[in-house]
Formats: structure tokens, sequence, C-alpha cells
């Protein structure tokens, strides 16, 4: 089965703009973009909640930043849980990678 890399970008208001995290999701090859201007307060996003239901086995989740998928470790643990529980991997950007270890 081929990865699918799915990408979500959020900013917390509507004034703010997603275009920057948008660029770098499509230069790391995602196909499908869930985005949406919304508070992070809370995992209740429709767009957050329609990118876990989309979610298939060896899919890979692309986000610039951990902040951009919650803003508490409780909501972050609950999302990285459904990423994983649909069988696929999550990938941060802006995190060093450790496959050269």
């Amino acid at each position: 089965m081929k990865t699918t890399k799915i990408g979500y970008a959020r900013v917390s208001t509507r004034e703010q703009n997603l275009a920057r995290q948008i660029e770098q999701l499509q230069a790391a090859g995602v196909t499908k973009i869930f985005q949406e201007k919304l508070s992070g307060k809370n995992a209740a996003r429709p767009q957050l909640q329609a990118m876990l239901n989309y979610l298939r086995d060896d899919d890979e989740v692309i986000v610039l930043s951990l902040d951009r998928l919650g803003r508490n470790s409780a909501d972050l643990t609950e999302i990285m849980e459904a990423i994983r529980h649909k069988g696929a991997t999550l990938n941060i950007l802006n995190l060093p990678s450790f496959n050269s270890i």
C-alpha cells in the first residue's frame, strides 16, 4: 500500500495567514491538506476531526510544528493516539530527525 502524505495546517485567528505552513507542507510532498483558522484550545476543530476521520492505515500525517495540533499535553496525547490507532504515523517538520543515529 502506498503511503499518503496528509497535512494539517492551523492558525489561531482569521487574520493570520496559512500560506507559509501550506508551502512547507507541499514542499514535504503532502498531497491532501486539512486547514483551519481556529484556536487550538481544544481538539473540537472541524478540520482536525475531518483529517482524523480521513486517515487510513500507512498514511503519514505531517504538521509544521507540534503546537499546530494542540496546545496542551492531554489534547496532543489524544490526537497522537487517534493517529496511531488509525495505523498512520506523525511527522513534525520542525523536530530533528534521529534516523541517522
